[in-house]
């Protein structure tokens, strides 16, 4: 096998650990890089970008790899934070992660990666890749069902994609925490991160507070009835059932429509009522791994990463967006959220939801 110089974006969790392993045990020459993407101290005041550091050093020392570290903090501020933040103002439900692996690590990052003189960027993502009969590359899901993270990977440039290798896309989780464990590595054991991308696990609700002023407004049902109130309309999400604070005999209370302008925010019993499902939606902001196929064509989507992927059928709406439509109607589609499309295991592409045309009507 031809021996390659790899650079391994380490984010100091399993992974990304085994990611390095892998390619060291293989013969590659491979040089970890971890990129800090945000500056904030812990209730202790240690800095949590310098704790997933520490891990990397860790790691690498073990493996017997260079590790250097790069800053993108302004770069992830300005091209995913503020962004993030805006649409939150608009009412929407946005996804960071996608943003993220497009704007940050698989184009600042990908081309600091290069400066290193490398032949491929590798990450720990739950993705596969694979040459078609023209030799372009192909964005397939990881192995695992349960990890697959080729939803969050949809926006990546497919000049970028034929240069990046996923090493732990044919494994299933425990498969890498079996292979951590036999090596010893300092992460095996780590628990896996969640929460807002580079960010972390935190309350959602008061960590947007430090950067959103909101006004309370009402909780209202579909027929104008008032039944309690919010904190602030970007605090919600379609189909959201916990923090509103109402309760009563009944079924539970879900959120079903938002109105920014009127601040107000929509609320029914059940969570099967008709206003949290949809037949079709309007997509926008739209990217293809490689050519857009050709309209109107039928395929299977996903509205967001916790689903399996759905029949549909799609067809131009205008000159830059989709029309979605599903074969069985589909519960919390959400406006800021990303629609995947596949065709079995390729990733085609996707785009971000605009509008939801509801079985009820939300106004």
């Amino acid at each position: 096998m031809k021996k390659h110089r790899i650079v391994v974006g380490m984010s100091g969790g399993v992974d990304s650990s085994v990611c390095a392993w892998l390619l060291k045990e293989q013969g590659h020459d491979v040089i970890g890089l971890f990129m800090k993407n945000w500056e904030e101290a812990d209730e202790r005041g240690v800095c949590r970008a310098s704790r997933e550091y520490d891990d990397v050093a860790a790691v690498c020392n073990q493996i017997g790899i260079p590790y250097y570290s790069v800053n993108f903090v302004k770069e992830y501020r300005e091209s995913v934070f503020d962004q993030f933040l805006a649409d939150c103002r608009a009412g929407l439900t946005p996804n960071p992660d996608v943003l993220c692996n497009r704007e940050i690590k698989f184009k600042t990052f990908f081309n600091k990666a290069m400066e290193f003189e490398a032949d491929y960027l590798a990450t720990g993502h739950y993705c596969r890749t694979e040459k078609d009969s023209k030799g372009k590359s192909l964005l397939l899901k990881g192995s695992d069902p349960n990890k697959d993270q080729s939803y969050f990977l949809y926006a990546i440039d497919g000049s970028a994609l034929s240069k990046t290798l996923f090493p732990v896309g044919h494994l299933l989780k425990s498969q890498v925490r079996a292979i951590a464990r036999e090596a010893k590595l300092a992460t095996s054991d780590k628990k896996d991160s969640t929460g807002i991308c580079f960010i972390g696990e935190r309350n959602f609700k008061q960590f947007l507070s430090q950067f959103l002023g909101y006004q309370k407004g009402p909780l209202l049902t579909l027929d104008g009835k008032q039944v309690g109130e919010h904190d602030g309309f970007a605090y919600y999400t379609i189909g959201q059932r916990k923090g509103l604070g109402l309760g009563g005999e009944g079924e539970a209370w879900f959120v079903v429509g938002k109105d920014p302008q009127k601040n107000i925010v929509f609320v029914e019993r059940g969570e099967n009522h008709p206003a949290l499902f949809c037949q079709e939606l309007i997509a926008h902001q739209l990217t293809w791994i490689n050519e857009p196929p050709e309209f109107p064509f039928h395929c299977s989507a996903k509205i967001r990463y916790s689903q399996n992927d759905v029949p549909c059928f799609i067809n131009a709406h205008d000159s830059d967006r989709l029309r979605v439509v599903f074969q069985n109607p589909q519960r919390a589609a959400t406006p800021g959220q990303s629609i995947v499309f596949y065709d079995q295991a390729i990733t085609l592409g996707g785009g971000i939801i605009q509008t939801v045309n509801s079985i009820v009507s939300v106004d």
